[in-house]
């Protein structure tokens, strides 16, 4: 149960970065996006007041008066715009005309300046709080005290019977901003609204993946949890068998000579299993580490195969089962550890032989294909169930419990076989029928064969 708390909760805490960092990249990238919309909306209102200044401008110039007092002349020009200190009065003219089909004309005011900056008309909806004073910047945002602000661009006007002078005066356009800020906290919005779905969404498929991450994390230690009672239970029956047999010994007559040398022959047979096991487990130790191999040579499977045949020729004859071997004339190399292929083909067919009833037959080849070793250890023994065929490879996994403890096996065999096989680049297949027996192949890449010295 507290295994289970600690995965969960690491589980979570992996969860919550995840959601955390997704977060803040959503956020920058959301600000990122505000930005960019409001930059470019921005800038795009610039260009409109600009365009509409300029065509007031080209307009505007040709009919300019060049004396000392315009504001009659200004009123003929622009007779819906209030002459300064004079009463005012609308009729849509100049600035419907330059402002219609280009965006609500309502929005846009004009004040015209004289070379002194004195303000001599304006629009009637021109903000209350403007000051009369002419502001010579280009661009300005103006705020009223009611909130509403302005967008406002200044440039000059000159004469066209004084071209010489060096300005006639000021024209200024200014646009309400109240739409363009309206649409932007629309923008906010929809973004304050759409980041925090975005952020449950990011914690529901963070704790998924989450869950993903953690489950080979979760799998490897149920193995290894497996792995250590697995290894508990096969260290325990030999060291009971060898605490019983030293109590028996204490427990006996000096003189009965004949019972204390059954009882030491059965305490040294468990001394080698344990001996066995604990050679077994180191080596599968070694196996998995990842280091550089520092004793490996050129290997002849030849050799090897041959040698294995010979060894295993005794034991074969004395279980009633025929055993052959089918090498192939050509020398086969490989690169690798002789002493850990040696184990591995001699696991097989140990495993073989075991498994295999009297009058059984084994049968061992060696080929090489398309630089590819190939080694074969087919038997006619008991089988292997489908549902097993994937699980024989497994540390202390056993087809057969009660036979393989009967000879004194302990599940490591195939495991060790397999772990030496992905250690010299190699894998090792099976294919079985119950009661038709099974085939084991094993495939090692070939190098080339090395050169005597002379």
């Amino acid at each position: 149960m507290n295994t289970h708390r600690l995965f969960a909760r690491s589980r979570l805490r992996l969860a919550l970065w995840y959601a955390l960092v997704m977060g803040g990249i959503l956020g920058v990238l959301g600000l990122g996006v505000y930005r960019s919309i409001v930059q470019a909306n921005w800038v795009a209102l610039e260009r409109e007041i600009e365009s509409i200044a300029g065509t007031l401008h080209d307009s505007l110039e040709p009919m300019l008066p060049n004396n000392s007092s315009p504001t009659k002349v200004l009123q003929q020009i622009f007779p819906d715009l209030c002459l300064v200190n004079q009463p005012c009065w609308t009729n849509p003219t100049m600035i419907e005309r330059h402002t219609i089909g280009i965006s609500d004309r309502r929005l846009y005011y004009i004040r015209l300046f004289d070379y002194r900056g004195r303000l001599l008309v304006f629009s009637p909806n021109q903000p209350t709080n403007l000051s009369p004073q002419l502001n010579k910047e280009t661009w300005q945002t103006i705020q009223t005290l009611k909130g509403n602000r302005y967008r406002q661009f200044t440039t000059i006007l000159h004469s066209a019977d004084n071209v010489n002078q060096s300005s006639w005066g000021y024209l200024q356009i200014g646009r309400n901003l109240t739409a363009f800020d309206a649409e932007n906290r629309r923008i906010l919005w929809v973004l304050g609204i759409s980041l925090p779905v975005a952020l449950g969404l990011v914690a529901l498929s963070s704790w998924g993946l989450a869950g993903i991450a953690m489950g080979p994390i979760y799998q490897s230690y149920q193995q290894q949890q497996q792995f250590t009672a697995n290894a508990a239970h096969e260290l325990r029956s030999p060291l009971a068998s060898l605490i019983a047999t030293v109590e028996a010994l204490l427990c006996i007559n000096n003189d009965d000579n004949c019972e204390t040398q059954t009882l030491l022959q059965t305490v040294e047979r468990q001394g080698r299993r344990l001996s066995q096991l604990i050679t077994d487990l180191l080596l599968l130790s070694r196996l998995e580490q990842e280091t550089e191999p520092n004793d490996w040579t050129f290997c002849c499977l030849n050799d090897l195969v041959s040698d294995l045949t010979e060894e295993f020729l005794e034991l074969a004859i004395a279980a009633g089962i025929d055993l052959s071997s089918e090498v192939s004339s050509k020398e086969i190399y490989v690169w690798g550890n002789e002493s850990q292929l040696y184990r591995l083909v001699s696991n097989l067919i140990a495993n073989a032989i075991y498994y295999t009833p009297a009058e059984g037959s084994i049968n061992i080849s060696l080929v090489s294909s398309k630089k590819i070793a190939v080694i074969t250890v087919q038997d006619t023994g008991i089988g292997i169930a489908l549902d097993q065929q994937e699980r024989i490879f497994e540390r202390f996994y056993r087809v057969d419990g009660a036979r393989s403890r009967q000879q004194g096996g302990a599940g490591l065999g195939l495991a060790i076989a397999q772990a030496i096989a992905v250690k010299h680049q190699g894998y090792l297949t099976v294919q079985s029928q119950l009661g038709q027996g099974s085939l084991f192949t094993l495939h090692f890449p070939v190098c080339s064969a090395p050169i005597a010295s002379l």
